[in-house]
C-alpha cells in the first residue's frame, strides 16, 4: 500500500479518529482522518517546495514517538524519500521541557547517519546548530504555533511553517518503489509488509488499539502504520503513560473512555503471521 492509498483510506470516513495521543500532563490530541490528510498533505508541500523532497533524499526524524512524528514520517514517504530514524533511546525522549532545554544546551551526541542526513527534522535544533545544513524544528505542545525557544541560524519552525502551506498536495515526484523507505533496508514496495508484522487475528478491519511508546520508534511507527492500512484507529501513548501494564486501573479506564479493542502486545510477545 503506498501512502497516497492509504490516505484514500482514511478519508472515506473523515471524522471518524485515527490517531488520539496522551501526552504529557493527560494532554490529549485527536485526528480524525481528515485532519491527519490535512497535516500530511501541508508537511509534503513543505518538504518538496523547501527541501526538494524526493526519491533519493535522506530525511532524519529525530522526534520522540508522537503524534507529529507520525505526520512526518507519512509525509517524506508520500514524497517517496528516505526516512532515517535513530535506533538509539534519546534521553530527553522521557523528560520534562525544563530538562529538555538543558539536555539540548549540553549538545548530545547527535544520531547516527546524521552527518549524511539532508533533511533533519527535531524537537531540540540548539543540539544541531552548526551540524545540518537543513533543519525544521519542530515544537511538541499540541497547541504550540511557533517553535519556543531560539532557533540555529536557516532553521524552519514547522510550527509556524506548516500551516502556511497548501491542504492539497501541489506536486511530487513519481516514487520509485524500488528506492529506500526507511533505512536501512525497507523499499517502498515492501512498506505495507514492514507496517504489517502483527499476526491477522490480532489486527481486525476497523480495529482501534492503543501503541506504547517505550520502544524503538521504528516500531512504534511500523504498528501505526499498519493498524491505519486496515482501516483501524490508534491511541497512542508517551513514553512515561506507555510504563504502565494492561491491568493499571488508569490504563484500564483509559482503553475504556476511548473504546478501544486492547493494546498492542510487545513484538516478542505476538504470535507469528500466517
Amino acid at each position: 500500500m503506498h501512502v497516497a492509498d492509504l490516505q484514500a483510506l482514511i478519508t472515506r470516513d473523515p471524522g471518524r479518529p485515527r490517531v488520539t495521543w496522551y501526552g504529557d500532563d493527560g494532554e490529549r490530541v485527536e485526528l480524525s482522518g481528515a485532519v491527519l490528510h490535512n497535516w500530511v498533505n501541508k508537511t509534503v508541500n513543505l518538504l518538496v517546495e523547501e527541501f526538494d523532497a524526493a526519491p533519493g533524499v535522506r530525511v532524519l526524524l529525530d522526534l520522540p514517538p508522537h503524534w507529529r512524528s507520525i505526520v512526518w514520517a507519512l509525509a517524506t514517504w508520500r514524497t517517496g524519500a528516505t526516512l532515517v530514524v535513530p535506533a538509539q533511546d534519546r534521553r530527553a525522549d522521557a523528560v520534562g521541557p525544563d530538562e529538555t532545554e538543558h539536555h539540548d544546551a549540553a549538545r548530545p551526541a547527535l544520531p547516527s547517519g546524521a552527518d549524511t542526513a539532508d533533511v533533519v527534522v527535531t524537537a531540540r535544533p540548539a543540539a544541531w546548530a552548526g551540524a545540518a545544513d537543513q533543519l525544521v524544528a519542530v515544537p511538541l505542545p499540541a497547541l504550540a504555533r511557533r517553535f519556543d525557544g531560539e532557533l540555529p541560524p536557516g532553521a524552519i519552525d514547522a510550527g509556524a511553517a506548516v500551516m502556511t502551506y497548501g491542504d492539497q498536495i501541489g506536486w511530487v515526484e513519481e516514487i520509485d518503489p524500488s528506492a529506500t523507505a526507511v533505512e536501512p533496508d525497507v523499499r517502498h514496495a515492501d512498506l505495507a509488509t514492514w507496517a504489517t508484522p502483527l499476526a491477522p487475528d490480532l489486527v481486525l478491519s476497523g480495529t482501534r488499539l492503543m501503541v506504547r511508546t517505550d520502544r524503538p520508534h521504528a516500531a512504534v511507527l511500523a504498528d501505526v502504520l499498519g493498524i491505519l492500512a486496515v482501516d483501524g484507529s490508534v491511541v497512542l501513548l508517551d513514553v512515561l503513560a506507555s510504563r504502565r501494564d494492561d491491568d493499571d486501573p488508569v490504563t484500564v479506564r483509559l482503553l475504556g473512555t476511548e473504546r478501544a479493542d486492547g493494546a498492542v502486545p510487545p513484538r516478542d510477545a505476538r504470535p507469528p503471521k500466517v
